[in-house]
């Protein structure tokens, strides 16, 4: 009895002891975000790098004599994960702030300049200094350096190293949605995502625009895809989609339809959805057959229950591991099935269905797609080729339903009329235009997308049968666009 008292009575010491330090720590760290978060609202930012570097690597402040001391305190602990947590939130502190001041370069500067500091690698008399070096060398080889590293570069600059650098916006997915990190990170992480997004469209709106205008004939507009000139065709035939019998509309019948079904009736409806004007007949009864075996035993005990939100977005989550990655480290079966055989669009529009009914699951989607990403990162893109006109496909067909972007077809007047009733993508120009921006000057820009000299352009709903529009006797739907990009 009198051991297990002394040994409680450790425990419990131990226990006030390990309290006592996070509190110290937890201190500590305020007192350097407070410092950081001070100096960059007050200060340039080449002040707030020299007084980083000097702090972190040189483990010098004498401008802050609290500030050291409160520094010293996280080193000496040696806690080694809590360093980690403060250097992480300090320079996602700064990089919030400098993001919203556009200041590009600082951030640069921050996690590429800084951290290649030699001195990183030199050994030092101090014990203290020492510790603090060999552990910025470990963060530097870390994943949450990586993850730094993706605030790096400009989102203006056109230079890739690697392939997968056109899909950053999708791989600061899991830094945001990730509540173990800090709030300075998720926002940070969200913001920059974001902003690669509207570049994204931005650029894409930009060249379909220039591609079309006699301003820049003599000129080879920018392609922000990897699609080269195929893209065009591409974007052509999501159009043609957006008429009367658009996707948004099938989602919208679809939402309406089972608004009363139980839920197992709901899934067998969602199934016959998600493939509904699939062209290809194998490709039709494969998915039946695997989104059947997937669909019919999910959630089984809310089979009688009646559809609501909460069920609709858990099933559309499960619909898109299906289709994308269900460990979320490995592609799903549905996934390779379909890119190998050479159906990367009709993935991209099943993914698309999934989304329009169900618009907050498309983050999830996107970390998904993030997962995908770093499965085939060590793969050289021509040996995951179709993987990679996969999520550019899909990059271009969220862009063109997104809500403040619109692309339409403009029809040239002395083109000939169609033989066949498969629409002519050839006599059609893209007209694209960016919806409700704040910087007038993209709207200067996206408005040179003026019509080829000699040729007046007819706006043309591919879907409406009265008016100027009533001789276009052509079936959109027969267009087969599964040959463009099969790989």
């Amino acid at each position: 009895m009198v051991r297990n008292f002394v040994s409680t009575a450790i425990q419990n010491e131990t226990s006030l002891q390990v309290t006592e330090q996070r509190k110290i720590i937890q201190k500590a760290q305020d007192k350097v975000y407070r410092f950081w978060l001070d100096l960059v609202r007050q200060e340039s930012s080449h002040r707030v790098l020299v007084e980083f570097k000097n702090l972190f690597i040189h483990l010098l402040d004498a401008s802050n004599p609290e500030i050291i001391q409160a520094f010293y305190e996280i080193i000496i602990s040696g806690d080694e994960e809590e360093f980690v947590n403060t250097i992480k939130r300090s320079c996602y502190i700064l990089i919030n702030n400098w993001a919203a001041e556009r200041n590009h370069q600082a951030i640069q500067q921050l996690v590429m300049e800084v951290f290649s500091d030699s001195a990183i690698q030199e050994h030092t008399s101090s014990m203290t200094l020492n510790r603090l070096r060999e552990w910025i060398e470990n963060f530097i080889k870390s994943k949450d350096y990586e993850e730094l590293k993706l605030f790096a570069s400009r989102y203006e600059e056109a230079e890739e190293k690697h392939w997968s650098d056109r899909y950053t916006s999708y791989l600061l997915v899991h830094q945001y949605i990730n509540i173990k990190n800090s709030p300075e990170q998720r926002e940070a992480a969200r913001i920059r995502s974001q902003q690669l997004k509207e570049r994204f469209k931005f650029d894409l709106a930009m060249y379909t625009a220039r591609s079309n205008s006699p301003l820049y004939k003599n000129e080879n507009p920018k392609n922000p895809t990897g699609l080269g000139d195929e893209v065009l065709k591409l974007i052509k035939l999501i159009v043609v989609k957006r008429g009367q019998f658009s996707y948004g509309n099938l989602a919208n019948i679809f939402l309406e339809q089972t608004k009363e079904l139980r839920y197992e009736d709901f899934k067998q409806s969602l199934q016959k959805y998600l493939i509904y004007s699939v062209d290809n007949k194998d490709c039709v009864e494969a998915l039946h057959i695997k989104l059947s075996k997937k669909l019919q035993p999910i959630y089984q005990e809310h089979n009688e229950e009646l559809v609501n939100d909460a069920i609709l977005l858990r099933s559309c989550k499960r619909v898109v591991e299906f289709l994308t990655t269900e460990n979320h480290k490995t592609p799903s079966s549905l996934f390779v099935l379909l890119l190998s055989q050479g159906h990367p669009i009709t993935l991209v529009i099943i993914l698309l269905k999934v989304v329009l009914i169900c618009k907050p699951i498309r983050t999830y989607l996107e970390g998904c797609l993030a997962d995908l990403i770093q499965y085939y990162l060590n793969y050289p893109e021509e040996e995951c080729q179709w993987v990679v006109n996969f999520l550019e496909i899909l990059k271009i067909t969220f862009v063109i339903y997104d809500d403040n972007v619109q692309y339409n077809l403009l029809k040239m007047k002395n083109s000939l009329k169609e033989e066949s009733s498969t629409i002519n993508l050839d006599a059609y120009r893209v007209f694209s235009q960016l919806m409700a921006k704040k910087e007038s000057n993209l709207e200067a820009d996206l408005n040179t997308a003026v019509p080829l000299a000699g040729n007046s352009p007819v706006y043309v709903n591919p879907f409406d049968t009265t008016g100027s529009n009533a001789d276009m006797d052509f079936n959109p739907f027969a267009v087969e666009v599964e040959e463009i990009f099969a790989q």
